[in-house]
């Protein structure tokens, strides 16, 4: 009987020619070489976690991110190309074995690329500095990097490869050109985006009016820019058609002109006439947060006297100024009263023929005329109330 030699069935070709000794190297190669790669990623994030532990620095942090996302795929790719090495293969797996090198590596990078827009992105976007960098600027820009990482990854391989990627480049110009005909609107408002992120005419959280549109911002996309209207519900606008309109911008209002009117009766004697300009301005400037311009016994009303005020609110708020407005009108109720003085109301005389005589007879509405406020530079109450 014949004892089996375990050196002889090693040295016999059994599987594509190649010897099971080879196979089996192979084999313990792949494995050695699969914990060796995983165990020195884990040791690299782990001393570069605890050095940017110590640091103020962000871009340690994404790096530590960055090493921590590597595929598993991309290890087990390299460790079995590793183990190739250990293997008798014919000269035409040597430009094969270069290509799969070729695509893992690239394929990796371009995670790790992809993956710190990502972090970047995310970082700039957050809600602690979206005040400091623009978003749809941060979107566009992750956006456009995204391409062109993985444009410049599929022409490297194929190139890597052996094609020809000046025809192929040549050809993408030209079905580009066509693309961009048919999906024009939709680089329309891209680039309507753009220019809304460089020129900045509003931002996220500003009150703007256009049109009978009026609403807080709450996103500025790539396509369309998102408004909470007043009255609650959204209202999403092409970003084209929002920059066809005139925009105001109430959020960048640095201060509020407000002109508003007001009559006493007929009654009121000069030297009370004399003292409202000086009630006016006290009550003004007495309401805080106000400028007071002016107060003027403007003319002579059908049924009163009538003055005109100016001021000015600094602060951009509306419920400021109307409580500010509020305040105005009690004090100059309450003023205008201590000193026998009463607003006007609507009268009209009515004259009567009648029996060969004449008799004038006035004749009252009982009316209270309400005090004419104009307000320059502020959205209508039923925008902003």
């Amino acid at each position: 009987m014949q004892w089996f030699n375990p050196v002889r069935w090693l040295d016999f070709k059994a599987v594509f020619g190649i010897p099971p000794i080879e196979w089996l190297y192979a084999a313990v190669a792949f494995v050695a070489s699969y914990f060796i790669l995983s165990g020195a990623l884990r040791v690299c994030v782990a001393r570069l976690g605890a050095l940017s532990a110590r640091t103020s620095t962000h871009f340690d942090d994404m790096i530590v991110d960055v090493l921590d996302r590597t595929h598993r795929l991309t290890i087990v790719m390299a460790s079995l190309l590793i183990a190739t090495e250990f293997v008798d293969l014919s000269s035409k797996w040597d430009s094969r074995i270069s290509h799969l090198w070729f695509l893992v590596v690239g394929f990796q990078l371009a995670l790790w690329v992809n993956h710190g827009v990502s972090v970047w992105t995310a970082r700039r976007l957050d809600s602690a500095a979206v005040t400091a960098h623009n978003p749809v600027i941060t979107t566009m820009m992750s956006w456009m990097l995204r391409a062109l990482l993985w444009s410049v990854l599929l022409l490297a391989v194929l190139a890597n490869m052996g094609v020809n990627i000046t025809a192929f480049v040549a050809s993408l110009g030209v079905g580009g050109v066509a693309v961009a005909l048919a999906v024009q609107s939709i680089l329309s408002d891209l680039f309507a985006s753009l220019a809304i992120g460089l020129d900045k005419p509003f931002e996220i959280g500003d009150f703007i009016v256009f049109n009978d549109v009026a609403g807080s911002i709450e996103h500025i996309g790539l396509k369309t820019t998102r408004i909470r209207s007043l009255s609650g519900e959204q209202i999403v606008c092409s970003n084209t058609e929002l920059l066809k309109n005139t925009i105001h911008n109430y959020k960048r209002m640095a201060e509020r002109r407000i002109v508003f009117g007001f009559g006493v009766t007929y009654d009121t004697k000069p030297e009370q006439l004399r003292q409202v300009p000086q009630i006016v301005k006290t009550a003004v400037e007495a309401a805080g947060t106000t400028r007071f311009d002016r107060a003027h016994f403007k003319q002579f009303g059908e049924s009163s006297l009538d003055f005109e005020v100016v001021y000015y609110v600094t602060d951009a708020s509306f419920n400021l100024y109307m409580d500010i407005q509020q305040r105005i009108n009690l004090d100059l109720m309450t003023a205008l009263s201590e000193r026998g003085m009463e607003f006007a109301f609507p009268t009209r005389t009515l004259y009567v023929v009648g029996n060969g005589a004449t008799q004038a007879q006035p004749s009252t509405r009982n009316e209270t005329t309400r005090p004419r406020i104009r307000a320059f530079g502020s959205p209508s109450a039923s925008r902003n109330g």
